[in-house]
């Protein structure tokens, strides 16, 4: 049996596993998009293997950095089922299509550009226009080939292949994967943590640990660094909403991802409403992906932890209060804008590269009574990546714009566990495991992982660089 990593190989983002069997047979684990940095268009139109030859695709969770490219796989040939969790199918329904509109607008926009050098720089150098990975078109087909199952529930993809999802607690619906492969008289065990959730975080369950596996690939997105502790998340939070929206009567723009971190921010400030703890501001969620996942969420209370179950008693709604507004049409999001009075904008994409978001901050950077709280990982080559690292100006819509606002960054809101998490997490794989493959992390932060997991006790840890294959 080979393993091949096709995707977050020394990166965050493009999930993407080949498992190859004995008989040739082929799983894909995960299929996600590459998002950030110049090249990233052209590592979206690479694949490292064949896509009519994927047999089945199975799937740990929504985020686009994971799902993203299914409709592309689809269109290039792909024609077997995709197996996921019932909620990450429902939250893919409406992912995919937010996706496959944000790449027709971000092809029609690079198009217009190149046709504008064309014309007025060097009629004879030549220009090559894009065309979208994937269009809305593909997405029913690519929805018609979901096949949900529980958690806790084996199933097969093959005569010898068991699988079985274990809550990752991540994000609604997110996973981990272990697989039982059955090779002659031997059976080898192989585990995907997918994307680590934190324990004792709003909203979802904790994260249930992995049968144990003797080929472990680990995410490691946060391998280099521990968060801060939710109680002074949530001071934290406060004081920056009041100095910039009380004390400096500016906009806190908060770009969150639309699935998982908006539904966890607009649940804590529904609690400090009811508390009397939040100030009289609007606060509007600009993304109308993420009003149709909110939805979503109130369809699956199954995946919800103890906590929010008990609060839905006294809080019908944990998803909406007063000053709370939705914000779905164009107009509407450019009338905030327009507005000068202080406000809360949270508005995707969480990486600042892509959506509503990217006209925020357009209207909002310059001006010093503004802050910009980033509250998720965002890739080094993205905006918000750009702007963690201290950039003092960005380039947003073709024009250079002065980086005046405050820059705040706010780990303890992300849906990664941090590398103590992760070792928790692993625990029980200890004596079984015979070799570790560290993916979606950055590889600086990998090298780092690697030492902090030889120092806890797993001597055998490798990190695959993109298109490399091991023998299992």
């Amino acid at each position: 049996m080979k393993l091949k990593f096709c995707g977050a190989a020394r990166h965050v983002t493009g999930s993407a596993h080949l498992i190859t069997l004995d008989d040739g047979y082929k799983i894909l684990l995960d299929c996600g998009l590459n998002q950030g940095g110049k090249d990233a268009w052209e590592r979206n139109n690479i694949w490292h293997f064949e896509p009519s030859e994927i047999n089945c695709l199975i799937l740990s969770h929504s985020h686009i950095d994971h799902c993203g490219r299914i409709p592309q796989l689809v269109k290039d040939g792909f024609k077997g089922a995709i197996y996921t969790t019932h909620a990450t199918r429902s939250l893919c329904a409406i992912m995919l299509l937010d996706s496959a509109k944000i790449q027709e607008r971000d092809v029609q926009y690079y198009n217009q550009k190149i046709l504008k050098k064309k014309k007025n720089r060097n009629k004879t150098k030549k220009y090559t226009l894009r065309e979208p990975l994937y269009t809305s078109e593909v997405i029913p087909e690519v929805m018609s080939r979901y096949i949900g199952y529980n958690y806790d529930t084996p199933f097969r993809v093959h005569n010898d292949v068991e699988v079985e999802f274990k809550d990752a607690g991540h994000i609604l619906g997110s996973s981990s994967v272990s697989l039982k492969i059955k090779q002659g008289e031997e059976t080898i065990r192989l585990g995907f943590t997918g994307d680590i959730g934190r324990n004792e975080r709003p909203i979802l369950r904790d994260p249930v640990q992995m049968p144990e596996a003797d080929y472990l690939i680990c995410e490691s997105t946060y391998g280099g660094k521990e968060h801060e502790l939710p109680p002074a998340q949530t001071d934290k939070f406060l004081s920056c909403l009041h100095h910039t929206c009380i004390e400096k009567q500016g906009k806190l723009l908060i770009p969150a991802f639309s699935v998982g971190r908006t539904q966890e921010i607009v649940y804590m400030m529904d609690q400090l409403y009811n508390a009397g703890k939040l100030p009289k501001i609007p606060v509007y969620v600009d993304s109308p992906l993420a009003v149709n996942a909110t939805q979503i969420f109130g369809a699956h209370p199954e995946c919800y932890d103890e906590a929010l179950s008990e609060y839905l008693l006294v809080d019908k709604d944990p998803f909406g209060f007063n000053s709370l507004t939705y914000v779905k049409s164009v107009e509407e999001s450019k009338a905030i804008n327009a507005s000068t009075k202080p406000a809360v904008i949270i508005s995707a994409s969480g990486m600042m590269n892509a959506g509503r978001i990217k006209h925020h901050m357009f209207n909002t950077i310059e001006d010093p009574k503004n802050t910009f709280l980033i509250v998720g990982y965002c890739a080094p080559d993205t905006a918000g990546g750009i702007l963690r690292a201290g950039a003092t100006e960005l380039k947003l819509f073709g024009e250079v714009k002065q980086v005046n606002v405050e820059i705040e960054v706010m780990e303890s809101f992300s849906a990664h566990a941090d590398r103590k998490e992760i070792v928790d997490f692993i625990s029980n794989q200890k004596s079984s495991l015979k070799k570790m493959f560290l993916v979606h992390g950055e590889h600086p932060t990998q090298l780092k992982f690697k030492d902090y997991l030889h120092e806890a006790g797993y001597p055998d840890v490798e990190i695959p660089g993109p298109g490399q294959e091991f023998e299992l």
